[in-house]
Protein backbone atom coordinates (compact mmCIF):
# COMPACT_ATOMS: atom_id res chain seq x y z
CA UNK A 1 0.00 0.00 0.00
CA UNK A 2 1.02 3.24 -1.00
CA UNK A 3 1.79 6.12 1.46
CA UNK A 4 -1.07 8.46 -0.39
CA UNK A 5 -3.43 5.53 0.23
CA UNK A 6 -2.29 4.86 3.71
CA UNK A 7 -3.40 8.65 4.15
CA UNK A 8 -6.57 8.43 2.87
CA UNK A 9 -7.20 4.98 4.80
CA UNK A 10 -6.62 7.00 8.39
CA UNK A 11 -8.91 9.71 7.46
CA UNK A 12 -11.85 7.35 6.36
CA UNK A 13 -10.96 5.54 9.78
CA UNK A 14 -11.52 9.38 11.59
CA UNK A 15 -14.60 9.87 9.39
CA UNK A 16 -16.23 7.15 10.02
CA UNK A 17 -15.30 6.89 14.24
CA UNK A 18 -14.82 10.45 14.75
CA UNK A 19 -14.45 9.58 18.20
CA UNK A 20 -11.75 7.04 18.27
CA UNK A 21 -9.02 9.33 19.32
CA UNK A 22 -10.96 10.55 22.26
CA UNK A 23 -11.90 7.09 23.32
CA UNK A 24 -7.98 6.28 22.79
CA UNK A 25 -7.16 9.37 25.11
CA UNK A 26 -9.67 8.31 27.74
CA UNK A 27 -8.72 5.08 27.65
CA UNK A 28 -5.18 5.66 28.70
CA UNK A 29 -5.91 8.34 30.93
CA UNK A 30 -7.58 6.06 33.15
CA UNK A 31 -4.89 3.50 32.53
CA UNK A 32 -2.87 5.94 34.16
CA UNK A 33 -4.89 6.95 36.48
CA UNK A 34 -5.97 3.69 38.19
CA UNK A 35 -2.54 1.88 37.96
CA UNK A 36 -0.74 5.16 40.01
CA UNK A 37 -3.21 4.87 42.59
CA UNK A 38 -3.10 0.90 42.52
CA UNK A 39 0.42 1.32 43.33
CA UNK A 40 0.09 3.75 45.63
CA UNK A 41 -2.18 2.23 47.66
CA UNK A 42 0.18 -0.96 47.58
CA UNK A 43 2.42 1.14 49.28
CA UNK A 44 0.49 0.77 52.23
CA UNK A 45 -2.02 -1.97 51.78
CA UNK A 46 -0.06 -5.97 51.91
CA UNK A 47 -1.35 -7.58 48.23
CA UNK A 48 -3.52 -9.79 49.34
CA UNK A 49 -2.98 -12.28 46.37
CA UNK A 50 -1.08 -12.41 43.15
CA UNK A 51 -1.82 -13.74 39.76
CA UNK A 52 0.65 -16.68 40.29
CA UNK A 53 -0.88 -17.77 43.35
CA UNK A 54 -4.52 -17.98 41.51
CA UNK A 55 -2.84 -19.76 38.38
CA UNK A 56 -1.30 -22.46 40.30
CA UNK A 57 -4.19 -23.36 43.04
CA UNK A 58 -5.85 -23.46 39.29
CA UNK A 59 -3.18 -26.18 38.05
CA UNK A 60 -3.64 -27.96 41.34
CA UNK A 61 -7.52 -28.58 40.93
CA UNK A 62 -7.18 -29.32 37.74
CA UNK A 63 -4.50 -32.15 38.97
CA UNK A 64 -6.88 -33.58 41.01
CA UNK A 65 -5.04 -31.64 44.10
CA UNK A 66 -6.69 -29.64 46.81
CA UNK A 67 -6.39 -25.97 46.38
CA UNK A 68 -3.36 -24.79 48.56
CA UNK A 69 -1.91 -21.41 49.47
CA UNK A 70 -0.18 -21.01 52.26
CA UNK A 71 1.40 -17.70 53.39
CA UNK A 72 2.34 -15.08 56.15
CA UNK A 73 3.17 -11.90 55.90
CA UNK A 74 6.25 -10.49 58.20
CA UNK A 75 6.74 -6.77 58.10
CA UNK A 76 10.31 -5.26 56.79
CA UNK A 77 11.82 -4.92 60.42
CA UNK A 78 10.39 -8.75 61.76
CA UNK A 79 12.42 -10.59 58.59
CA UNK A 80 16.11 -11.47 59.47
CA UNK A 81 18.78 -9.12 58.21
CA UNK A 82 20.49 -12.23 57.10
CA UNK A 83 17.42 -13.20 54.61
CA UNK A 84 17.21 -9.48 53.80
CA UNK A 85 21.30 -9.76 52.83
CA UNK A 86 21.25 -12.59 51.30
CA UNK A 87 18.15 -11.92 48.74
CA UNK A 88 19.78 -8.84 47.74
CA UNK A 89 23.14 -11.08 47.62
CA UNK A 90 21.83 -13.80 45.25
CA UNK A 91 18.86 -12.26 43.53
CA UNK A 92 20.25 -8.13 42.42
CA UNK A 93 23.61 -7.19 44.11
CA UNK A 94 23.01 -3.39 42.91
CA UNK A 95 19.71 -3.17 44.45
CA UNK A 96 20.14 -0.34 46.49
CA UNK A 97 21.83 1.81 44.18
CA UNK A 98 19.76 0.95 40.58
CA UNK A 99 16.33 2.78 39.57
CA UNK A 100 14.58 -0.45 38.81
CA UNK A 101 16.96 -1.49 36.51
CA UNK A 102 20.58 -3.23 35.80
CA UNK A 103 22.07 -2.71 32.04
CA UNK A 104 25.10 -4.88 33.15
CA UNK A 105 22.86 -7.85 33.89
CA UNK A 106 20.43 -7.08 31.05
CA UNK A 107 22.75 -6.99 28.23
CA UNK A 108 24.74 -10.22 29.85
CA UNK A 109 21.70 -12.07 29.87
CA UNK A 110 21.15 -10.75 26.08
CA UNK A 111 24.33 -11.89 24.79
CA UNK A 112 23.47 -15.16 26.36
CA UNK A 113 20.08 -15.81 24.89
CA UNK A 114 21.48 -14.47 21.44
CA UNK A 115 23.91 -16.68 21.42
CA UNK A 116 21.56 -19.85 21.83
CA UNK A 117 22.75 -20.77 25.55
CA UNK A 118 19.68 -21.22 28.48
CA UNK A 119 17.72 -18.94 28.97
CA UNK A 120 18.11 -16.51 31.29
CA UNK A 121 16.98 -13.29 32.73
CA UNK A 122 18.56 -9.92 33.48
CA UNK A 123 15.48 -8.96 35.94
CA UNK A 124 15.98 -6.99 39.19
CA UNK A 125 14.40 -7.55 42.49
CA UNK A 126 12.18 -4.18 41.75
CA UNK A 127 11.78 -5.75 37.99
CA UNK A 128 10.54 -9.90 39.68
CA UNK A 129 8.28 -7.68 42.04
CA UNK A 130 6.49 -5.40 39.55
CA UNK A 131 5.69 -8.66 37.53
CA UNK A 132 4.52 -10.58 40.13
CA UNK A 133 2.14 -8.88 42.12
CA UNK A 134 0.95 -6.88 39.45
CA UNK A 135 0.91 -8.71 36.07
CA UNK A 136 0.37 -12.35 34.83
CA UNK A 137 2.54 -15.28 34.45
CA UNK A 138 4.12 -15.33 30.89
CA UNK A 139 6.77 -14.31 28.62
CA UNK A 140 6.05 -12.22 26.20
CA UNK A 141 6.76 -8.51 24.97
CA UNK A 142 4.08 -7.19 25.77
CA UNK A 143 4.20 -8.33 29.61
CA UNK A 144 7.58 -7.28 29.36
CA UNK A 145 6.60 -3.60 28.62
CA UNK A 146 3.89 -3.57 31.44
CA UNK A 147 6.80 -5.21 33.81
CA UNK A 148 9.05 -1.75 32.77
CA UNK A 149 5.94 0.12 33.32
CA UNK A 150 5.53 -0.78 36.90
CA UNK A 151 8.98 -1.13 37.76
CA UNK A 152 9.33 2.76 37.39
CA UNK A 153 6.37 3.22 39.06
CA UNK A 154 7.21 1.09 42.57
CA UNK A 155 10.14 3.09 42.26
CA UNK A 156 8.70 6.25 42.23
CA UNK A 157 6.41 5.85 44.88
CA UNK A 158 7.93 3.08 47.10
CA UNK A 159 11.18 2.96 48.89
CA UNK A 160 13.60 0.39 48.77
CA UNK A 161 12.55 -1.02 51.82
CA UNK A 162 8.83 -1.79 50.86
CA UNK A 163 10.05 -2.94 47.11
CA UNK A 164 11.79 -6.13 49.35
CA UNK A 165 9.09 -6.66 51.85
CA UNK A 166 7.29 -7.21 49.25
CA UNK A 167 9.00 -8.97 47.04
CA UNK A 168 10.30 -11.77 49.94
CA UNK A 169 6.50 -12.11 51.00
CA UNK A 170 4.61 -12.41 47.58
CA UNK A 171 7.78 -15.37 45.64
CA UNK A 172 6.98 -18.59 45.57
CA UNK A 173 8.81 -20.60 47.65
CA UNK A 174 7.39 -24.32 46.70
CA UNK A 175 4.01 -25.84 45.68
CA UNK A 176 1.23 -23.54 47.57
CA UNK A 177 4.09 -22.22 49.52
CA UNK A 178 4.31 -17.85 48.85
CA UNK A 179 7.28 -15.83 50.66
CA UNK A 180 9.48 -16.55 53.02
CA UNK A 181 7.51 -16.97 56.20
CA UNK A 182 5.80 -19.47 54.68
CA UNK A 183 8.81 -21.53 52.93
CA UNK A 184 11.12 -20.67 57.09
CA UNK A 185 8.10 -22.40 59.07
CA UNK A 186 8.05 -25.57 55.97
CA UNK A 187 11.45 -26.14 56.07
CA UNK A 188 13.09 -24.77 58.98
CA UNK A 189 10.16 -24.96 61.72
CA UNK A 190 10.97 -21.61 62.09
CA UNK A 191 10.29 -17.75 61.92
CA UNK A 192 11.88 -15.62 59.16
CA UNK A 193 13.01 -13.44 61.77
CA UNK A 194 15.51 -16.33 63.33
CA UNK A 195 16.93 -17.28 59.98
CA UNK A 196 20.77 -18.14 60.08
CA UNK A 197 23.05 -17.26 57.10
CA UNK A 198 23.13 -20.33 55.82
CA UNK A 199 19.58 -21.27 56.05
CA UNK A 200 18.97 -17.71 54.55
CA UNK A 201 20.99 -18.35 51.61
CA UNK A 202 19.72 -21.90 50.79
CA UNK A 203 16.81 -20.19 50.79
CA UNK A 204 17.55 -18.04 48.05
CA UNK A 205 19.54 -20.23 46.30
CA UNK A 206 16.00 -21.83 45.15
CA UNK A 207 14.56 -18.82 44.13
CA UNK A 208 14.97 -19.30 40.42
CA UNK A 209 13.01 -23.02 40.28
CA UNK A 210 11.23 -23.55 44.10
CA UNK A 211 9.39 -26.24 42.58
CA UNK A 212 12.06 -28.31 41.24
CA UNK A 213 14.64 -27.27 44.35
CA UNK A 214 14.33 -27.21 48.23
CA UNK A 215 16.59 -25.44 50.81
CA UNK A 216 15.70 -28.78 52.48
CA UNK A 217 17.34 -31.02 50.98
CA UNK A 218 19.83 -29.31 48.44
CA UNK A 219 21.51 -30.46 45.42
CA UNK A 220 25.60 -30.10 44.70
CA UNK A 221 24.63 -26.87 42.61
CA UNK A 222 22.41 -25.45 45.30
CA UNK A 223 24.96 -25.67 47.99
CA UNK A 224 27.92 -24.13 45.96
CA UNK A 225 25.17 -21.28 45.00
CA UNK A 226 24.51 -20.39 48.81
CA UNK A 227 28.27 -20.21 49.37
CA UNK A 228 28.61 -18.02 46.78
CA UNK A 229 25.72 -15.83 48.23
CA UNK A 230 27.04 -15.32 51.71
CA UNK A 231 30.42 -14.70 50.43
CA UNK A 232 28.32 -11.19 48.70
CA UNK A 233 26.64 -11.01 51.68
CA UNK A 234 29.79 -9.22 53.14
CA UNK A 235 29.84 -6.51 50.19
CA UNK A 236 25.92 -6.22 50.90
CA UNK A 237 25.88 -5.53 54.48
CA UNK A 238 28.04 -2.39 53.65
CA UNK A 239 24.95 -1.36 51.87
CA UNK A 240 22.91 -1.37 54.80
CA UNK A 241 19.40 -0.08 54.72
CA UNK A 242 19.21 3.94 56.55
Amino acid sequence: MSRKNRTSSRKTILKRFPNLLQIAKKVLLYFFSLSILWVIAYRFINPPVTWLMLQRGFERKAEGKAWKLEKKWRDFDEMSDNLKYSAIAGEDAGFMNHWGFDPNAIQKAYLKNKAGKPMRGGSTISQQTAKNVFLWPGRSWVRKGFEAYFTVLIEVFWSKERILEVYLNVIEMGDGIYGAEAACREYYNKSSERLTKRQASLLVAVFPNPRKWTPKHPTRYILYKSSLIRKNMRIVRKQAFD
